[in-house]
């Protein structure tokens, strides 16, 4: 029985680029099981096809192969490789940083650069910028079809050479919890931050707090003020900033019904800063 299929890349659906992964794989195996995971990604945006990666990856079952292309190094010495996450996954995607937060939040326990003598789409040789149609998705399919197997991908990387991009800590100093804004629930112009609820938590922030927060690019304040954390967005009034848990157990920064990225012009990325602190109380005589 083939293996499901997920696709993610920055090449949107407005032309062919899709379709054509799509047909090579259905190419190899008609009977595969294929799934979008996004094409929207921001045109050469690795950190966020790494995160989106991290979002979705842990809710697929064991064995299902993941292709991720985004890919700015197309035709240069970049690997193009195959890794095995400690789920036991397969990632097809170019080694550009691609996997940062799969490898630190997941685990990779083994990498295979992909062996284009043999996991290439034949009669591709002489085209060099649509890997994601002749190596990605070919090697994916195959992959996921059992016409070959991980070992035969190619030769073992070593899983500390990956390349990983920049990613920045949280940290804790004098009541202060300082995370970065890692990308945004794009729908609803949620920020999300890589605070965790744990460090809430050992903060002894409870729900219904008080909190100033303030944001920064760089150094540049772009936002400060006092909002509540809040178990769910029902528990806030029309339009009012709230914290709240978000789905991946991390904090997020909202506007009950409103954008909070559109409002503030808010961005993402490892300039984005958050810090969190309680709220100094206010007494009245």
């Amino acid at each position: 029985m083939s293996r499901n299929l997920v696709i993610q890349t920055d090449f949107g659906i407005s032309d062919g680029a899709v379709g054509a992964m799509y047909g090579v794989a259905i190419s190899v195996d008609p009977k595969l099981r294929i799934f979008d995971l996004t094409h929207d990604i921001p045109q050469f945006n690795i950190w966020e096809a790494s995160y989106r990666l991290y979002q979705t990856v842990s809710y697929w079952p064991e064995e299902t192969v993941f292709v991720s292309v985004v890919d700015p190094g197309v035709g240069t010495s970049r690997l193009s490789i195959v890794v095995k996450t400690a789920d036991n996954q397969y990632i097809v995607t170019p080694d550009n940083g691609t996997l940062t937060h799969i490898k630190h939040h997941i685990g990779i326990v083994e990498a295979r650069i992909i062996d284009e003598n043999i996991n290439r789409l034949p009669k591709s040789g002489e085209s060099y910028t649509f890997h994601g149609r002749d190596v990605y998705a070919y090697t994916g399919a195959r992959l996921a079809a059992k016409v070959i197997t991980y070992e035969e991908v190619g030769p073992i990387v070593e899983v500390n050479n990956i390349v990983e991009l920049p990613k920045p800590e949280v940290t804790v100093n004098q009541g202060v919890i300082s995370g970065n804004i890692d990308i945004l629930d794009i729908r609803f112009g949620n920020i999300w931050t890589n605070v965790t609820r744990e460090t809430f938590e050992e903060a002894g922030i409870q729900y219904g707090d008080s909190l100033e927060v303030s944001i920064a690019n760089n150094t540049q304040q772009v936002y400060k003020n006092i909002m509540t954390f809040r178990r769910s967005f029902a528990d806030s009034q029309l339009g009012e900033p709230l914290l709240y848990v978000n789905s991946l157990d991390n904090l997020g920064v909202a506007l009950n019904q409103g954008s909070f990225a559109k409002a503030y012009h808010i961005n993402t990325g490892v300039n984005w800063k958050i810090m969190i602190r309680k709220a100094a109380k206010v007494g009245y005589n």
